[in-house]
């Protein structure tokens, strides 16, 4: 049958659009590269015939889109990844044979994921919960994945409890929800009856749980390692990184409203900062320490429930990560990225810590069940970039199979073959350790101090952060059915603070106080304050990085507009203009200003800090529009600095704040643009 459509591009008989490779555009093709000469049709039996199977171009198609899903992480399936760089500072070759550490100023390319860990991959990123902080560093030697969290200490001893942990937080089997939050029976059940939890709930309650952007956060190897250096020296290490442009988090309802405003905040803030030159940084800081501190200490070093205070062992900061290019597809790259703690380099190796020998195992095996065999190594993203030689072959989508006769050793065969031999100088080698015990199912009782750290963490935090974590248990708890399990957790918080547990036994309503749960050790109160747990007490003062909304009308200032804008270049921050309408307004000076956000769809909730910068018919028609109060009223209540200016008082008015005079309300008749941005630096006006 001859075709009677001329494929220049245009329509077809039943009106479908169809493009053709004119002007330079490439031609479509197969999989197999068989040029596709119509990608709108199904070949059928006549015009209006069934469709024939003959048509291998439509069955194709269809079966690599019935394809295209794996299956997503258990945990950590909500995720968000960047390439970038580490640059080493200084030579570690002291502590460390590390190749990746020999050299100051060298960059090592990586791919960094931070995710959130309970929620599936359409939930919002605004969860309470944990994030995955994993970065994968393509070394010289072989990739080495640094495989942690932005909290540096985790609920479970022993890998035996992870899938009970899991199971727990994530949405009830029967009914299946709650999706992405623990403000359900079943984890508070399991985390009642697991008193070595203790310590991370408080940092879950904390709002570390809810930071305000992935690039104001902290990330920790969490459990202790080994360095070894080139004359088999040891010392014991943990891994910190610290961000830039400091820590910062939002509020519990703040969040909430986020999540509804823009499920993907977190995600565009990482997509949206590096495509403005904004490059997300963190230093990377070490613990180092030897056995006879670790032998001093306090705690047990490989119990993963614990931290070692940085007060006790500062930080040296060894390097710095940036992330400079996002990826050209999320599928090919951040979810297909497989990052496994088993992956280590010559120079750095695992400790006993039950909880790391797990996961050891675990990461291995669910990434060769998500991305289909034992080849995922393969894959783009997850090959290492420095020459690999073995004899390992086969399986699903081997793409890389060694060449010629040889794939197996020893063996007689020349060189020039592909034919590797072990490298016993520069090979990994395992830390010397000696080892004698019966073979027992047995939890050491250096283990068995669950409260006295989290006492040290909920005592640490400014008063501020104190009633965040009380207003957060009394939220969590008020969603559990089974009155026991709030009871029985209070009875925890008795052991770690009293007056906590009594705020939040009175949040919840008891008439009486439950007894003090049982103590396997009793909590030590001699520990001291450590001020480097607490967000605030390390604000940096600064703008930078941070975004202000800018509520526009017809008629605005367009003067301050500008001195305003041209303030926040200098601090190297950004801003995002909302008015009535996406179109946006013209200012008193007849310059027409466009709008990133109309007023509908740009809630305070997305800035930092936001000004109000409206003539008095815009105030007073702002005054009717319900999401204009809220952008209003929301900020305030968020503790969010407002600046605004004497137009806009019947807007004030409207939601009862004309007559606030706290410091927090910023009126730019008395302030100019640059005493204004620093103002902003403080982030949140606490004390309203």
């Amino acid at each position: 049958m001859t075709e009677s459509f001329k494929y220049s591009g245009g329509k077809g008989k039943g009106g479908e659009l169809h493009q053709s490779n004119a002007d330079a555009y490439p031609t479509m093709t197969t999989s197999q590269g068989c040029p596709i000469s119509d990608d709108q049709n199904s070949l059928k039996a006549g015009a209006n015939g069934p469709t024939l199977m003959e048509d291998h171009i439509l069955r194709e198609k269809l079966f690599h889109f019935d394809h295209e899903r794996i299956p997503e992480r258990v945990v950590h399936a909500r995720g968000y990844g960047a390439h970038g760089y580490f640059e080493n500072y200084e030579s570690l070759s002291d502590i460390t044979c590390a190749d990746i550490f020999q050299r100051a100023g060298e960059k090592t390319p990586l791919f960094t994921r931070i995710s959130t860990v309970a929620g599936n991959k359409g939930s919002g990123d605004l969860a309470r919960d944990v994030r995955g902080f994993a970065v994968k560093f393509y070394t010289k030697k072989g990739n080495w994945d640094l495989v942690g969290n932005n909290i540096p200490v985790f609920f479970i001893q022993d890998a035996m409890k992870f899938p009970d942990l899991i199971h727990s937080a994530k949405a009830e089997p029967d009914r299946g929800f709650p999706q992405a939050q623990t403000a359900h029976d079943n984890f508070w059940d399991f985390v009642s009856l697991t008193p070595e939890a203790m310590n991370m709930v408080m940092w879950t309650m904390s709002d570390r749980a809810i930071p305000r952007s992935l690039r104001f956060m902290e990330g920790f190897g969490v459990h202790t390692f080994k360095m070894i250096n080139a004359k088999g020296e040891e010392k014991f290490v943990k891994f910190h990184w610290k961000p830039k442009l400091g820590m910062q988090s939002v509020v519990w309802n703040e969040a909430l409203k986020i999540n509804g405003a823009d499920p993907d905040f977190h995600r565009r803030d990482i997509w949206e900062s590096i495509l403005a030159n904004d490059y997300p940084e963190w230093e990377l800081g070490l613990q180092v320490f030897d056995q006879q501190f670790a032998d001093d200490f306090e705690f047990d070093i490989f119990d993963p429930t614990k931290l070692i205070p940085e007060e006790q062992v500062p930080i040296k900061i060894v390097g710095r990560m940036v992330l400079d290019r996002v990826v050209d597809n999320f599928f090919a790259e951040t979810e297909q990225v497989a990052f496994c703690t088993q992956n280590i380099v010559p120079g750095i190796d695992f400790t006993p810590d039950p909880l790391l020998q797990g996961r050891n195992f675990s990461y291995l095996d669910t990434q060769t069940k998500r991305l289909g065999g034992p080849n995922f190594t393969d894959i783009p993203i997850n090959a290492p970039k420095c020459p690999m030689h073995h004899f390992q072959q086969d399986g699903h989508m081997a793409m890389n199979n060694p060449k010629g006769r040889v794939n197996y050793e020893p063996n007689s065969w020349d060189a020039d073959e592909n034919n590797p031999r072990a490298c016993p100088e520069q090979g990994f080698k395992s830390s010397s350790e000696q080892m004698t015990g019966d073979k027992t199912r047995y939890r050491s009782d250096t283990f068995s101090d669950h409260y006295s750290q989290a006492r040290q963490f909920y005592l640490s935090q400014t008063d501020v952060e104190q009633q965040h974590i009380q207003s957060a248990l009394v939220f969590e708890l008020s969603k559990v059915e089974k009155l026991a399990i709030r009871e029985r957790l209070v009875s925890h918080l008795i052991n770690i603070d009293k007056k906590l547990a009594e705020e939040v036994a009175t949040g919840l309503g008891f008439e009486t106080m439950p007894a003090a749960a049982e103590a396997a050790k009793a909590t030590r109160t001699d520990l001291p304050v450590s001020d480097a747990l607490s967000i605030l007490k390390n604000s940096i003062n600064t703008f930078k990085g941070r975004k202000l909304g800018i509520l526009i009308s017809e008629g605005f200032d367009g003067a301050l507009f500008k001195s305003v804008t041209d303030a926040l270049a200098d601090e190297g921050a950004r801003y995002e203009v909302i008015a009535a309408d996406i179109g946006g307004a013209v200012c008193s000076k007849g310059n027409h200003v466009k709008a990133q956000q109309a007023i509908a769809g740009g809630p305070s909730v997305l800035y930092d800090a936001v000004l109000v910068l409206v003539s008095n018919e815009g105030a007073d028609y702002f005054a009717t529009v319900p999401e204009a109060k809220d952008f209003i009223s929301d900020a305030y209540s968020h503790k969010k600095f407002i600046g605004y200016t004497p137009q806009a008082q019947s807007l004030l008015k409207a939601v009862g704040l004309d007559q606030v005079k706290d410091n927090g309300m910023i009126n730019l008749d008395d302030k100019e643009a640059d005493s204004f941005i620093k103002t902003l630096r403080a982030l949140r006006f606490w004390e309203r």
